[in-house]
């Protein structure tokens, strides 16, 4: 073979190898970017004004729950007892008996305690005696004034002489009665200090005596609930010593003074306890109830997007986010009532809503209303809608 012949035949299979490489690569390339759009009669694609479908957002959506809302106020409050008293002697003297049981029930008037009268009670005979004589000179000369023998003056003085020991026998009476503490209403017992023999001073804690078949409710408010506020409304009373348990109380009084340093309205209310099963000095969670509505819309509070006009939410509509202005309500337990601006059961942005824009595309991937209570426990706590 010549050698311009070889030259011509290296020169055909470059010129193939170069041709075979550039297919390879315009196949590839093809492949990679997708079969191509077809042909629109008229114009190109973008000059028909139509565009490539987008593509659809991952949103989790809940339901607008119609439910019942219980309008309220929650606050915490001390017990207290219906009737309290520390007892004290009004004289000092040493301890003669004791007459009860630590932590007994005692009755109204029940004799609690005795202090060694032996004074008092010498001094109270001695003032009966002398009332006696004086009521014997009384009455003599009373019949010597009938009988014209003595004058008036001398049935005066005797007249006097009468009241004055009366008056004395009285405050010896009450000097020995001081000496007997009695219970100035029925209640419990406290644990008691003393003993028998001791010596106690005037005005020394003995004792003290609890009436807890009743107890008061001691609790604040702030003073916007004051309108709402009256005697006789219904309170709901939980302590975390009885878990679970739910206790009615009636309000009673209303302090006419707000406290100056919080705003806050002291309230009184009592819870009857027959059982006895709360004491005095515990905690509770008070709960008062003003108003119970039905049919309430509720969403998730993370459903509402803040908004310098109103607050709105997005509405999933076939597939597609609805910019929905909204007007809400009350709040609480991260719901939030919806006044105007939704129906019951429409489907609602829960996560995903800072990529969305009005007549997005969107696809539901998952619910955002797993922590949504049960329609019949969802409450609110009062205060002004937004």
């Amino acid at each position: 073979m010549s050698s311009s012949n070889k030259r011509f035949l290296v020169l055909a299979l470059a010129l193939a190898g170069l041709l075979g490489l550039g297919y390879f690569a315009y196949t590839s390339f093809r492949g990679a970017a997708g079969p191509t759009l077809p042909a629109v009669p008229g114009g190109s694609a973008a000059k028909s004004g139509t565009a490539p479908p987008a593509q659809a957002l991952p949103v989790e959506t809940a339901r607008v729950l119609a439910a019942a809302l219980a309008l309220d106020a929650s606050a915490v409050g001390s017990l207290r007892s219906n009737e309290s008293v520390v007892m004290r002697p009004e004289t000092a003297g040493r301890i003669a008996s004791i007459n009860f049981q630590d932590g007994a029930a005692v009755g109204k008037g029940s004799l609690l305690l005795v202090l060694d009268a032996a004074t008092q009670a010498a001094e109270l005979d001695q003032a009966r005696a002398n009332l006696g004589l004086a009521r014997s000179n009384y009455q003599r000369t009373a019949d010597l004034f009938e009988k014209k023998f003595i004058s008036q003056q001398a049935l005066d003085n005797a007249q006097a002489a009468l009241k004055v020991q009366e008056a004395a026998l009285a405050l010896a009476q009450a000097r020995f009665d001081k000496m007997r503490l009695l219970a100035p209403f029925s209640g419990i017992v406290g644990i008691r200090n003393i003993s028998v023999g001791d010596y106690v001073k005037e005005g020394q804690e003995l004792i003290n005596i609890e009436d807890i078949s009743t107890l008061k409710i001691d609790f604040r408010l702030p003073e916007s609930y004051l309108a709402q506020l009256k005697p006789g409304q219904r309170l709901e009373v939980a302590s975390d010593a009885l878990p679970g348990e739910v206790f009615t109380a009636v309000l009673d009084a209303i302090n006419p003074l707000v406290e100056a340093g919080g705003r806050a309205i002291s309230l009184r209310a009592h819870l009857p306890n027959r059982e006895g099963r709360l004491r005095p000095g515990m905690f509770v969670r008070v709960r008062l109830i003003f108003e119970q509505r039905n049919q309430v819309l509720l969403i998730p509070e993370q459903a509402v997007v803040p908004d310098s006009k109103a607050p709105y939410v997005y509405r999933v509509i076939d597939g597609r986010a609805k910019r929905t202005p909204i007007r809400t309500g009350l709040r609480r337990d991260a719901q939030v009532e919806v006044v105007e601006g939704l129906s019951a059961g429409d489907e609602v942005v829960t996560a995903g809503q800072i990529k969305l824009r009005d007549e997005a595309a969107v696809r539901v991937v998952g619910d955002g209303s797993a922590g949504t209570p049960p329609p019949a426990t969802a409450a609110a706590t009062a205060g002004p809608g937004k």
